[in-house]
């Protein structure tokens, strides 16, 4: 490379494991590094990222972090983020907050989009407004309320932590850090405590972004098929207006406890003395420099903890101490690493029997050593996703960047990140040899630490209450001092807040937010190929899809076959054919069996209407993975699964109920948006009242009742499973779908032939179901500082018919007005609106949400904003480039042969596809004003569903026609 920029290369090397050329520079002026990982990857990705230390609780960084993306030198708009949101085709738009560091990540496909997220995100880091008004509104600040003028905090981040504070697991987890790091900055909420965030001052927060968010500081991250010479000239347009500067950064070590600690706190358990407690026993661990320790952690986790059937995972269920595991598992994210094991649902009086327990089952297994097919389960597992890299819907690059920057922001090589085969490869050759390393790893690192940090958290109802007590105490010591004036002031602050939020920005400084325009998009669906054949009798679908050499199985059965009274036994029935064993294997046995052939094996259930058609689907699937030439193992998993899985022990069957219920119980108030979706969804059609069964809120009332049952009737229980094993798991009705190269299908179709061969004919009737769909308004109540509001309707029902436009304009509402309505004037962390193309359902939905009336009232507004809207052609050019991205949104190999199965089965065509895509492309102004004429209908027909505080929606009951039935959740 002739050309550097200003940069000077620090190494480079030639990764195989991800096929690319990594590069590391060290800008000359300025000190900042960047890593550039060159390969074929068109889903490029950028990252900048700076360490940032907090020193107090107070929420800085985080907030920091939501405030530099509110406006900068170049693009002085109020949101550029949401200006980027709403007109780009990013694969991956957003920023984190760990407790050592901040990550702005970016990633697209299309090179003019990329190029215009990078630029943004650099103006944004280094020349950031960050006025005091950002700081009000992303942090804190006070309002006055009431006719007595009560003083109240507001603020985004605010809001957002005092969820956080509202979730069991989340407490769990933020002070089991904090505890096991007393003396290091570690030992502070990089996130925020409400009660401390109130402490920030913009004095301070402007000397905090001063301080590190400067390139000395930065470690620059790309990954991807773009220019490798681009990247550093576009850097060094940048870097190079700057000074080198020292910046002390770095997390001290945290001094080593002499003997073991114990600390016991309360939570929030609202009214319910049937709350149980929590535990995480957690040891800090040496500085994560040495990749081949690093790596042994990881399959010693696996190997002990990873599966149901692992042996400390397999102690602590089989006691009966506690419902599931809780904050569990070895981390390498901080400058020391940890090692953590916990549990749910304890007795706090047995909280010393679960620890011992750990103690006792950690002493056996580096005694008498761990299961050698556990470790060969652990080994295979681990090595399977490291080649596989398997991220999702998250883009490859950006998570490789996650453990990179954390290495490199401690000093360390951050491309030995990347670099897994070496250490992989060492460690497997240890253990092959028969070297005791992961006993030993359990003798050294914890038996023998005395480092060790015991949290136990009591459920306490007074805690809500004297939470409150200190925050209304710290308000009103606050408004004692104020004068005359200062409140005044206060006034004046808000209103002149209210106002910016209000004041639209100028088109001049919103056309300086660079964006695609139409003549960049691609007018054509974006399609994958399918080819449809019989093997066995069973029609069967293949994907041709770059796999390297891994074959991706889905086995559909036909959840029509199933009668009515057995369909809430569903999803448990499905994690039962894969935790409970079979005829020939105990539940550990299969599990080992599954992570040592296989790259995994686990249900999916599928719910669906079809598209232009009153018809529905139901299916569950059998989806699993392995290497080309592992799949007559991974068939022959499957049917030992299918035809011989034992239901027969009532005991471990409970505690998969017990675990289900606790997994629900706790995503509650994290996942509280979702659970008012959910019961939306069962207001209005087939698909959301089999699927609330399954997994919304009537799933958990149905695992509550059936524990007790467990006991009293198991026969009946056992008898349901049994009967959709009979009803279901049959060859009548069957469905496979195949993702994996064409020239590897030949081992694939024989194994797949056999397979369905061996399955029993049945009858494959289906049967009839009579939904009952839920009614009226509903407010479900827990214990929480903050509301999750949901409101929705079916729009083909008040005559609206579909066109494309409708995806461009609710995801407008979403990314405009809900953003500016409940999130930055109304303090929310969230809140957007759904619509289904199948059934009609729009809904609305608002997330860690203070207010429930103010927010209804934003959503009954939304059709007057609509029926009256000016909107002029770019602003209209970039809600079409949005919605363009999300509809090409980049997929990996399985996922491509995924999705196109899934449209198949729906019906929803290439040629629909084709057709919704040239509407989206047509959208007009006037079609958004039409959309409003639809919701002005919704208004009148919308039904309500609240998760929340209980005084807040026996409040809002006061003020609503429509009064919410109250129900307790939790």
């Amino acid at each position: 490379m002739a050309q550097t920029y200003g940069f000077d290369l620090v190494q480079e090397r030639d990764v195989e494991e991800i096929n690319s050329h990594v590069r590391l520079y060290r800008h000359r002026k300025t000190g900042a590094e960047l890593l550039s990982v060159e390969n074929n990857d068109e889903n490029k990705c950028f990252a900048i990222s700076f360490a940032t230390p907090p020193d107090a609780s107070d929420g800085i960084a985080h907030i920091l972090e939501h405030s530099v993306l509110a406006g900068s030198r170049k693009y002085p708009v109020k949101d550029p983020f949401a200006e980027l949101l709403k007109g780009s085709m990013a694969s991956f738009i957003n920023a984190f907050t760990f407790p050592d560091k901040t990550m702005y990540p970016v990633a697209s496909t299309n090179l003019a989009d990329f190029y215009n997220l990078v630029d943004v995100y650099l103006d944004a880091v280094f020349y950031p407004l960050i006025s005091p008004e950002t700081l009000q509104q992303e942090g804190w600040h006070y309002e006055l309320e009431g006719d007595e003028f009560s003083l109240t905090y507001k603020g985004v981040v605010f809001n957002e932590m005092k969820g956080a504070y509202s979730s069991p697991d989340s407490v769990l987890g933020r002070f089991s850090q904090q505890y096991l790091f007393p003396d290091t900055a570690y030992g502070f909420d990089s996130g925020g405590d409400p009660a401390v965030i109130p402490t920030l001052t913009y004095k301070k927060f402007k000397h905090f972004h001063s301080t590190y968010y400067h390139p000395s500081n930065a470690r620059i991250y790309f990954w991807g098929d773009d220019d490798p010479g681009e990247r550093l000239r576009l850097m060094d347009e940048y870097l190079r207006d700057f000074e080198a500067i020292d910046v002390d950064s770095s997390v001290a070590l945290q001094t080593s406890f002499d003997e073991p600690r114990r600390v016991t706190m309360g939570y929030d358990a609202g009214d319910d003395a049937d709350k149980k407690g929590m535990i995480s026993v957690d040891w800090l661990l040496p500085e994560g420099a040495d990749t081949e320790l690093t790596t042994a952690f990881n399959i010693l986790e696996t190997a002990i903890l990873g599966k149901s059937g692992s042996p400390l995972r397999k102690a602590l269920i089989d006691s009966g101490l506690g419902e599931d595991l809780a904050n569990t598992g070895f981390s390498n994210g901080l400058r020391q690493m940890t090692f953590s094991v916990g549990m749910k649902g304890i007795d706090p009086a047995d909280a010393g029997k679960v620890e011992q327990l750990i103690l006792d089952t950690l002493q056996q297994l580096a005694d008498e050593g761990i299961d050698p097919a556990a470790i060969e389960a652990a080994v295979n597992s681990t090595e399977f996703a490291m080649r596989e890299l398997n991220t999702g819907g998250f883009p490859r690059g950006l998570a490789l960047s996650i453990g990179a920057v954390t290495r490199w922001l401690h000093g360390r090589d951050p491309i030995d990140a990347l670099a897994f085969s070496k250490p992989l490869a060492t460690v497997k050759a240890r253990l092959e040899n028969g070297e005791k390393l992961l006993e030993n790893l359990i003798r050294e690192h914890i038996l023998s630490n005395p480092h060790r940090s015991t949290l136990v958290l009591e459920p306490d109802a007074t805690v809500k209450a004297q939470r409150e007590a200190d925050e209304r105490g710290q308000l009103d010591a606050a408004r004692e001092q104020m004068t005359a004036d200062d409140l005044e002031q206060i006034k004046v602050s808000a209103a002149k807040l209210l106002e910016l939020q209000n004041t639209p920005d100028s088109p001049e400084n919103l056309a300086k937010v660079p964006s695609l325009g139409l003549e960049d998009l691609n007018e054509q669906i974006r399609t994958v190929a399918q080819a449809e054949q019989t093997v066995a009798g069973v029609t069967t679908y293949t994907h041709d899809q770059p796999t390297n050499g891994i074959v991706y199985l889905d086995v559909g059965f036909n959840l029509k076959t199933v009668p009515q009274d057995l369909l809430s036994y569903v999803s448990l029935f499905s994690r039962a054919l894969v935790e409970m064993g079979t005829q020939k294997q105990s539940f550990v046995e299969l599990q080992q069996r599954i992570g040592s052939k296989t790259g995994g094996i686990g249900p999916s259930r599928l719910s669906a209407k079809m598209r232009d058609r009153e018809e529905s689907i139901f299916w569950l699937f059998l989806r699993g993975k392995a290497t080309v030439e592992n799949t007559g193992d991974l068939l022959d998993i499957m049917r030992d699964i299918v035809l011989t899985a034992n239901f027969d022990d009532k005991d471990r069957f409970k505690q998969i109920v017990m675990r289900a219920k606790a997994g629900k119980e706790s995503g509650l108030i994290p996942g509280g948006h979702s659970v008012v979706m959910s019961r939306l969804n069962a207001h209005f059609h087939t698909e959301g009242w089999f699927d609330e069964m399954q997994g919304g809120v009537q799933f958990l009332f149905f695992l509550r009742d059936l524990l007790a049952r467990i006991e009293t009737d198991w026969d009946s229980v056992l008898a349901a499973l049994n009967g959709i094993r009979e009803h279901l798991l049959t060859k009548n009705g069957l469905i496979v779908n195949a993702t994996v190269e064409a020239d590897n299908w030949g081992q694939v179709e024989p194994a797949l032939a056999d397979f369905i061969d061996s399955l029993p004919v049945g009858s494959g009737a289906l049967q009839t179901w009579e939904p009952t769909l839920l009614s009226g308004a509903e407010g479900l109540t827990l214990p929480a500082q903050v509301n999750y509001v949901g409101q929705g309707a079916n729009l083909f029902d008040l005559g609206y018919t579909l066109h494309g436009s409708a995806h461009v304009i609710v995801k407008s509402l979403s990314r405009g007005y809900l953003w500016n309505r409940v999130r930055l004037q109304g303090g929310a962390y969230g809140a957007f609106a759904r619509f289904s193309a199948t059934t009609g359902l729009f809904k609305f939905a608002s997330y860690r949400d203070p207010n429930l009336m103010r927010t209804l009232e934003v959503y009954a507004e939304a059709a007057e904003h609509l029926r009256t809207l000016e909107m002029d052609q770019v602003e209209l050019t970039k809600a079409i480039v949005g919605m363009i991205g999300d509809m090409d949104a980049y997929k990996l190999p399985d996922a491509k042969g995924w999705g196109a199965f899934v449209r198949h089965l729906t019906g929803y065509t290439d040629e629909k596809r084709q057709q919704i895509r040239d509407e989206v492309l047509s959208t007009t102004v006037q079609h958004y004003r039409q959309f409003g004429e639809v919701l002005t209908e919704f208004n009148a027909a919308a039904r309500t569903v609240v998760l929340g505080a209980p005084d807040a929606i026996s409040e809002a009951n006061e003020t609503l026609t429509d009064k919410m039935a109250i129900t307790r959740v939790l």
